[in-house]
């Protein structure tokens, strides 16, 4: 993998192109991640950086966004991503996997508040489902889990407004399911091939970033 430095926004949509995945944070793979090639001086200033970027890129590239490595969050490209949640899927859909008894009674409440009133900021999908002190639990385990599978992911991030439009604070997580965010693109793609042969798909891309890293630590990131 080549050395690359982010300093803007285009930079970062460049290299989750170029790429097809990158996660935000440090993991298995040394440097592969946003955190180690952002030019350092972007981080929390008065001027959108990073975190500011993530919503924006998500909506220009269409691309997905969520907690797909190591319960830590990263970009997949259109390209990839319908071989990635086929593989992280097993093949099933949620409703398939739920009948087989594979998959938890929270996340597949979870996954049909999504389902049904996606795209939903994360706090109407937790007042949606009672979840609170008071009602229901796990919202962000379950949340955690349904993303790592791919059947989530986040939309976009929605910022509040001052009274002259100008947005502030911390983002607020907008959640969907691929097949509503992408579409046909995607779910015309996701289960075309067996999952074990976009598993070997996914590798073989890894393997050409990264032909010095040992194979037990690609199977590894990749989950």
């Amino acid at each position: 993998m080549e050395s690359f430095t982010i300093h803007t926004m285009d930079d970062l949509m460049r290299a989750v192109e170029t790429y097809g995945f990158l996660p935000f944070f440090k993991n298995v793979i040394a440097g592969f991640s946003v955190k180690e090639h952002v030019d350092p001086a972007l981080w929390f200033t008065d001027q959108p950086g990073p975190w500011e970027w993530k919503g924006p890129v998500i909506r220009t590239l269409g691309c997905a966004y969520g907690k797909f490595f190591e319960k830590k969050a990263a970009f997949v490209s259109r390209e990839w991503f319908a071989d990635f949640a086929n593989y992280r899927r097993g093949g099933y859909d949620m409703d398939a996997l739920y009948d087989e008894g594979l998959a938890r009674h929270g996340d597949k409440a979870l996954f049909d508040i999504i389902e049904q009133h996606g795209p939903v900021l994360s706090k109407n999908a937790r007042r949606i489902g009672n979840y609170g002190k008071d009602g229901a639990s796990g919202f962000d385990a379950a949340m955690t889990r349904l993303q790592s599978m791919c059947y989530v992911l986040t939309s976009d991030f929605v910022y509040s407004k001052d009274r002259w439009g100008r947005q502030y604070g911390w983002g607020v997580a907008q959640y969907a399911t691929p097949e509503q965010f992408m579409g046909a693109d995607f779910t015309d793609r996701v289960y075309r091939r067996e999952p074990e042969q976009s598993r070997q798909l996914l590798l073989a891309h890894l393997r050409k970033l990264f032909p010095e890293t040992p194979e037990k630590t690609l199977v590894k990131f990749l989950g």
